[in-house]
């Protein structure tokens, strides 16, 4: 597996899969692709925020989930590329993306990465966590996507099932890397 590098960053980008680059920060989602929007508390106060924001944008939360990550930075900045694989042998997905957009401010942290081709999948996901008004600490995960390989185009209806699936993993996940 190659390293991935900086890209781009830029919607007209040959790299990325799709045109809408950056929609997950603007909103509304793009039409035509499936929309995913999953939230989870993951505690409350400062120390959780720090500590489940650190882990959403230096890959510690999808490492713990299982997924092995390959990225061009330690930690999430636009333009860095990525690689998210599952599974094993024959059975393994690559996910090619780069990343389009991050955020680090006093309650706001996270970012979105967008498919680069020859991701099974065409769109951008977001991973976002919040500390709001009340001190509750809020993990999002917003997405918009569409098959863009012929397995993912037979899988169908499976594929959404599958990511809502894992939005939630990632949820658990970073509940329990937020509570030490």
């Amino acid at each position: 597996m190659t390293r991935p590098t900086r890209g781009p960053g830029t919607a007209d980008s040959p790299s990325f899969s799709y045109p809408e680059v950056g929609a997950t920060r603007a909103r509304p989602l793009p039409r035509g692709y499936h929309h995913l929007h999953h939230e989870t508390r993951i505690g409350q106060g400062r120390e959780t925020f720090a500590a489940a924001g650190a882990a959403v944008t230096t890959w510690r939360m999808h490492r713990a989930s299982g997924a092995r990550v390959r990225a061009g930075s330690v930690r999430a900045e636009t333009g860095a590329g990525v690689e998210i694989a599952v599974g094993l042998g024959a059975l393994c997905l690559r996910a090619p993306c780069e990343v389009v957009w991050a955020v680090y401010e006093e309650r706001r942290t996270g970012f979105a990465y967008g498919t680069r081709l020859g991701h099974p999948e065409s769109g951008e996901e977001a991973f976002v966590v919040d500390r709001r008004e009340d001190g509750s600490v809020w993990f999002t995960v917003t997405a918009f996507s569409r098959p863009a390989r012929w397995y993912t185009r037979i899988a169908g209806p499976v594929v959404p099932v599958l990511q809502r699936w894992y939005a939630r993993r990632l949820g658990r996940t970073l509940r329990k890397i937020a509570a030490g």
